[in-house]
């Protein structure tokens, strides 16, 4: 579905029953979360909501070199959502840099949260680490800074850089190269079917619009929230990866010690991603957490 808000479009897709509780998920793209992932949490009885971010997917794109807005406009785009949606407030749920998102949403817009759960993130934007946390992988940073960018024009280029991307982020739990390339293959053909000039005018843009490289790094993210967390007064759920490169599991840990009453489930052998053997422990966790919550 297609909705106007923000002074932006943003493509959005819901499964389960229109009167469930809302369950809003926040990733780079709605491809972040998978199909089966979301049936699994709407048969918890939830309403699950995930969308396109701006410049990704079928969400309005801008200049992929000079994005004129910031995490907080991000922050009115999925309150404008929940508008859009007639949800008054909602079980939140972020993944990675979404994290960030849900977090601020829940801090600077309180009575929309239900509850919070935050996936693989950590408690400061983009820049270095604070000294009491871990910061990136040096072998992954390496590789991403050193490594060439595809032709952002060839599918198969693309989708092969995507997935090696997809292994250096992973943990030790057995890597699904075919699944890895075939979610890829997804991620490039939604943003050209939404958009083909990009593809054929502006590979940047293409590149932006899927989030590869992502926009956090040059969008304004000050000020700081981590100081803040103790305001958190909904119940939360952090869910970790023991492996995770990107940020490493001791972020995760700051969160959960820092948001009041939270609880902390690491994921043994995983890295910055949800594989779907880490469902069984994944989609429970956060049913429970929204069935002790206050209805969304």
């Amino acid at each position: 579905m297609r909705i106007e808000t923000n002074g932006v479009e943003l493509w959005a897709e819901a499964f389960g029953a229109e009167d469930a509780p809302a369950l809003l998920l926040i990733g780079n793209s709605m491809l972040t979360w998978e199909d089966e992932l979301c049936e699994r949490l709407a048969a918890g009885g939830l309403r699950v909501v995930r969308y396109d971010q701006r410049d990704t997917g079928r969400s309005t794109t801008v200049d992929p070199d000079a994005p004129d807005y910031s995490l907080r406009d991000l922050v009115g785009d999925a309150a404008g959502l929940l508008d859009a949606l007639g949800a008054g407030h909602a079980h939140v749920a972020g993944f990675a840099t979404g994290g960030w998102i849900a977090q601020l949403l829940a801090l600077d817009r309180p009575e929309r949260v239900a509850s919070l759960t935050l996936i693989a993130t950590r408690p400061t934007a983009p820049g270095r680490a604070d000294a009491d946390l871990p910061d990136h992988d040096p072998e992954l940073m390496k590789w991403i800074m050193s490594t060439p960018e595809p032709d952002w024009s060839d599918r198969a280029a693309v989708v092969a850089h995507m997935a090696e991307s997809g292994r250096r982020i992973a943990g030790s739990r057995p890597f699904d190269d075919a699944a890895a390339s075939e979610r890829a293959g997804r991620v490039f053909d939604r943003a050209c079917a939404a958009a083909p000039e990009l593809a054929a005018a502006n590979p940047r843009a293409l590149q932006r619009s899927n989030q590869i490289a992502s926009v956090f790094a040059v969008i304004k993210t000050k000020p700081r929230w981590r100081e803040r967390l103790g305001e958190v007064a909904v119940p939360a759920l952090v869910i970790h990866g023991e492996d995770d490169p990107f940020f490493p599991l001791g972020n995760g840990e700051a969160l959960a010690r820092e948001i009041p009453g939270a609880e902390l489930l690491t994921l043994p052998g995983t890295g910055q991603e949800l594989p779907r053997d880490s469902w069984d422990e994944v989609v429970p966790a956060i049913v429970r957490l929204t069935r002790a919550a206050a209805p969304a």
